[in-house]
């Protein structure tokens, strides 16, 4: 719980109510904010305007969207701690990881590590480049507890002379929490292995997100805490080969060096990236970014207790989990047992809660247990945890066989 009580919405300098800044739908209950982002209400009305140019005149659009991309890249890429030079924008992670897997090269019995904490899609995408080659995908096992200095020696210890490259994440998407990732990559430095950072849920939640995530690649999602319009990342590398990398679409700045070959991607709609600086600047003009990564902690904290005082009376553990490595705006709660215990299973419960009580959640699978993994943002209010106690924990005690008495006393 927070120190100071929480007033019951956020102000900001030019809005007495943060949630008047985003277009969300107010029928709504948004608790979701990590998978998809929001995007505030001015930056939308930006990026629909440069939209709205580009089909005005689209040859003189196109033909300039080379040197666009590259200012906003030089406004965006110190925001994560970074050098223009050394960041190109991609559409999201998946991307960013697609790129630099195109451009690896392994042999027959090579081996990739990832951790059973990883986003299932970059995990996939390393499978693939695993069977190209014949090479192996091995998991390191991380307990939800692990303290960094257990992580760096279970890393330690599953690094072989067959490992090429490590895939680990600077903030976990299923459980909610940072892991040590420059120590890991220093590690695999020393043992000549290469570190692929996935650091989609970064920017904006780790000051200088690229700068503390180290790795050989790095890359982050723009379009999720920074706020910014979906389908904006970066990918960042300092890397001597980096020239190996090529965007997922060849086209006329093929003939360009890294970064600038980036910059041009035929007839894509690249407004999400010229939109970027905007949304960043948006949270820093009206709020602050270090005041906001405080503030969204103490919103966390105090929206996880409220839930899990809910729970409490049907649980024989605390389903708070107080997790090393807490990340700012996230926070698990341990659903009742036999809910979520995959990701299919959790997913489907994502959809059926907001199609039946019109609330948006995230619910996560860990090693057969299912958890509701908050993530709020400066639009988030008291209210709405008092909505997901009203609405959500009845249906989610029903679906557990639990008979939920004297629910209407629980706050």
């Amino acid at each position: 719980m927070t120190a100071t009580p929480l007033p019951a919405s956020l102000s900001l300098k030019s809005f007495a109510r943060a949630k008047d800044a985003w277009p969300l739908d107010p029928n709504l209950i948004h608790l979701n904010h990590g998978s998809f982002g929001a995007v505030p209400t001015s930056v939308v009305a930006q990026q629909n305007e440069m939209r709205a140019r580009a089909d005005r005149s689209p040859v003189e659009w196109f033909p300039r969207i080379a040197e666009r991309v590259h200012e906003a890249r030089e406004r965006t890429a110190p925001f994560v701690g970074a050098r223009a030079s050394d960041s190109v924008f991609v559409p999201n992670a998946s991307a960013a990881a697609t790129v630099v897997y195109n451009a690896l090269r392994l042999s027959v019995g090579d081996e990739i590590l990832v951790t059973d904490h990883g986003y299932g899609a970059i995990t996939m995408g390393a499978q693939r480049l695993a069977r190209r080659f014949g090479a192996s995908v091995r998991t390191v096992e991380l307990p939800l507890s692990a303290s960094d200095d257990e992580i760096v020696q279970r890393f330690s210890d599953a690094l072989t002379d067959r490992t090429r490259l490590i895939l680990v994440d600077q903030i976990t998407s299923p459980t909610a929490r940072t892991l040590p990732t420059r120590r890991i990559a220093e590690l695999a430095t020393t043992r000549g292995v290469r570190t692929l950072v996935d650091g989609a849920h970064a920017p904006g939640l780790i000051e200088n997100a690229r700068e503390q995530g180290g790795g050989d690649w790095w890359f982050g999602n723009m379009h999720k805490w920074p706020c910014a319009p979906r389908g904006s990342a970066l990918l960042v590398t300092e890397a001597a080969d980096r020239q190996d990398l090529w965007p997922l679409i060849d086209s006329w700045g093929a003939g360009e060096p890294y970064p600038g070959r980036f910059d041009t991607q035929g007839t894509i709609d690249a407004t999400s990236y010229l939109a970027t600086p905007a949304a960043v600047d948006f949270v820093e003009r009206e709020y602050g970014w270090a005041n906001a990564r405080e503030t969204l902690a103490s919103i966390a904290d105090a929206g996880a207790e409220t839930i899990a005082q809910a729970l409490r009376p049907y649980s024989d553990d605390d389903p708070l989990m107080q997790l090393p490595g807490a990340v700012p705006s996230m926070r698990l709660i341990r659903l009742p047992l036999g809910l979520g215990a995959t990701r299919e299973e959790a997913d489907e419960l994502r959809m059926q809660l907001l199609d039946e009580v019109g609330v948006e959640t995230a619910f996560t699978s860990f090693r057969g247990i299912g958890y509701f993994r908050l993530s709020v943002h400066l639009y988030t209010e008291t209210s709405d945890f008092d909505a997901f106690v009203e609405r959500c924990v009845p249906q989610l005690l029903t679906r557990a066989g639990i008979r939920p008495a004297h629910l209407s006393t629980i706050s």
